[in-house]
């Protein structure tokens, strides 16, 4: 950006920067996705330069969030959740998969846990989300069973909570998780199975089932309800009946 408006930052105005936006979009043939996560890295930078004194005011307080279109994100149907569970050779992805769907949270809390993070007696445990933010994440007693077995049968001295399952049993990474689901998904004929998945699944059936909304987000540590929003999926279905018991 610097380079191309090519004038000392405190001259920056906002029209230069709408005009930036404009020809960098037209340039690259961007989405409008890209162009508002690129107005959010400015708009902070500009932030920054304010609270620093360089800068009287941002030149990005005016220019807004780009509107884009929420696009409605796939859940894992129940069938195909079973067909996961009934196909699993091993304790531990069937203890990983129920943990995932259980809890919502995200891969990389899922591999930082340890076995001593668990309360297996509450059904819960923290995790660190971003920005290393402390939170409860909660699991069903089906959860439990299965990831009690899995950590009996284990002969490691690792303290993760999931480990590789061929020596060394080192713990399992990001990349590590996500492609054995896939793996599994393939062979199965489950399409697009990834760990989000699996949150974004376990938000849509909370709120399906009732739970208000403030819940669902502090269950997945979201900051802003509309962040819940977009990752929950809520059924055409439901929202019908619910029109018919409430409003008729």
């Amino acid at each position: 950006m610097l380079d191309t408006i090519n004038v000392p930052v405190i001259k920056i105005t906002t029209e230069m920067l709408r005009k930036y936006l404009v020809v960098y979009q037209t340039i690259n043939n961007c989405g409008k996705v890209t162009i508002d996560n690129i107005r959010r890295s400015l708009s902070t930078f500009f932030s920054w330069l304010e609270e620093e004194d360089y800068i009287i005011k941002s030149p990005m307080k005016r220019i807004h969030k780009v509107k884009t279109a929420i696009i409605v994100k796939e859940t894992i149907p129940d069938e195909k959740v079973e067909i996961l569970r009934d196909n699993c050779n091993n304790l531990r992805d069937r203890a990983m998969i129920d943990f995932l769907l259980s809890t919502g949270i995200r891969v990389g809390e899922l591999v930082r846990l340890n076995i001593d993070d668990i309360d297996f007696s509450e059904r819960e445990c923290v995790v660190y989300g971003k920005g290393d933010k402390e939170r409860k994440a909660y699991f069903d007693a089906k959860t439990k069973i299965h990831l009690m077995n899995y950590i009996e049968s284990r002969t490691d001295n690792n303290s993760a909570l999931f480990v590789s399952l061929n020596k060394p049993h080192s713990r399992l990474t990001e990349s590590g998780v996500e492609l054995r689901l896939r793996e599994m998904g393939k062979k199965l004929g489950v399409e697009k199975v990834h760990p989000h998945k699996f949150r974004r699944t376990m938000a849509t059936r909370a709120i399906e089932k009732g739970m208000p909304i403030e819940q669902v987000q502090k269950i997945l540590g979201h900051e802003q309800t509309d962040t819940t929003l977009r990752y929950a999926m809520v059924n055409q279905n439901n929202v019908k009946l619910s029109h018919r018991k409430y409003i008729s």
